[in-house]
């Protein structure tokens, strides 16, 4: 009876049962942390959102980029108790930091601006950090680092230390502008809900062909640098699709009316349904094992991709029409809808992250880990995390 006890779960069993844990936590720590109506906090929507945003970049640093160094030392659960107190700290203290240090030397970080733009403006960072930080590990597989012999934790220090100038760049041409506190000549190269939704399509597409579709079609390249280049161009020509596609189906799930009514801010809506599809790929990929994998190549990649969007998809609707408002206690955005999926759902991706990844699903067992037609490379079954977020949708 004993023996039976330490088998290995069925892998759906698994994923419910990580479902069950992680839908739980994400309430309570929501109500706790969050809610506008049960936090003691009064932190919503910023600078929650702020230090969410940077808590899952310490996430995509530590988890993917060095791979748990240091970490996988460590006992469970002791480990994710102190990946999860490392998370939280790191995250508030830049949160501070930005907002309240930088902030008071530039005012477009200063946490006093009007609907505490301020802190949206130091953690917009994170959207473009997750596109390269990502990127260069379920596209890229730590090119060129590993090829150069080097180990953890210097792939991560250099992975983290290289990137960071290009995504600096992207981040003051592309995001700064946005939402500068006076308007740079010329206006922003993109303006802020477009930016948004194209670039958070783009992180999307990082994660769908990075860990749902195992890089492909970017690993047919060829060589590590070719793939590396195809997925860097393919992603962004991908991204644009998506955004053009998700922005038709939101308006087809929320209806002409309202389409009409959020206007400019409907760009902004590809990214709000797109949190929807990423926050699942990730769990279908480290709860649920990125099923199916028994079929061929084409066949998997369809499924998942379709399993994981058709759940985002009635998440999407569950919570703008029900969720938000009732479970939540979200304000309105317009007409029927409430709250920002941005907000919460990427909450539910970082208890995701923590629970699955850090705590190692402690103290589920894992199932036995199921044959792949096609394997690749073992980075490619790593811990994903969400894009970048958005602040809330303005109100008409």
């Amino acid at each position: 009876m004993q023996h039976s006890t330490q088998r290995p779960m069925a892998w759906w069993a698994f994923g419910l049962a990580n479902l069950a844990v992680v839908v739980t936590a994400s309430l309570l720590g929501w109500y706790l942390l969050a809610d506008p109506e049960t936090s003691p906090l009064g932190v919503y929507p910023l600078p929650f959102n702020a230090a969410l945003f940077w808590a899952l970049m310490f996430v995509v640093w530590t988890g993917f980029n060095l791979e748990l160094a240091g970490f996988d030392r460590i006992p469970q659960p002791w480990r994710g108790v102190a990946f999860t107190t490392a998370t939280a700290a790191f995250a508030v203290a830049v949160t501070w930091l930005l907002a309240h240090g930088l902030g008071a030397l530039d005012p477009n970080f200063a946490g006093g601006r009007e609907g505490g733009l301020g802190y949206f403006t130091g953690a917009l960072f994170v959207l473009f950090g997750f596109s390269t930080y990502v990127m260069a590990v379920v596209n890229w597989n730590h090119w060129p680092w590993t090829d150069r012999g080097l180990r953890q934790p210097m792939v991560g220090l250099c992975e983290i230390a290289l990137l960071l100038g290009p995504t600096i760049l992207l981040y003051v041409v592309l995001g700064i502008p946005a939402v500068a506190a006076r308007v740079p000549e010329g206006g922003p190269v993109l303006e802020l809900n477009a930016l948004l939704g194209w670039y958070y399509s783009v992180v999307i597409a990082i994660v769908l062909t990075g860990l749902c579709w195992e890089n492909w079609p970017w690993r047919l390249a060829g060589g590590r640098a070719s793939v590396a280049l195809a997925s860097l161009v393919g992603n962004v020509v991908l991204g644009t699709v998506l955004f053009l596609a998700l922005r038709l189906v939101v308006e087809v799930v929320v209806g002409s009316a309202t389409a009409d009514e959020l206007g400019a801010a409907l760009d902004q809506f590809p990214a709000q349904i797109g949190v929807c599809w990423v926050a699942w790929m990730i769990f279908w990929g480290n709860a649920f094992g990125n099923r199916p994998t028994s079929y061929g190549t084409a066949v998997n990649l369809v499924c998942r991709a379709a399993i994981t969007f058709g759940l985002a998809v009635a998440t999407f609707v569950a919570y703008y029409y029900v969720l938000a408002e009732h479970v939540l206690h979200e304000p309105p955005v317009v007409g029927a809808l409430h709250g920002n999926a941005l907000g919460f759902l990427d909450w539910f991706a970082l208890v995701t992250l923590l629970y699955v990844v850090g705590f190692g699903s402690y103290p589920l067992r894992a199932p036995e880990a199921a044959g792949q037609p096609d394997e690749p490379p073992a980075e490619l079954h790593a811990p994903v995390a969400p894009a970048a977020d958005v602040p809330p949708v303005p109100a008409g």
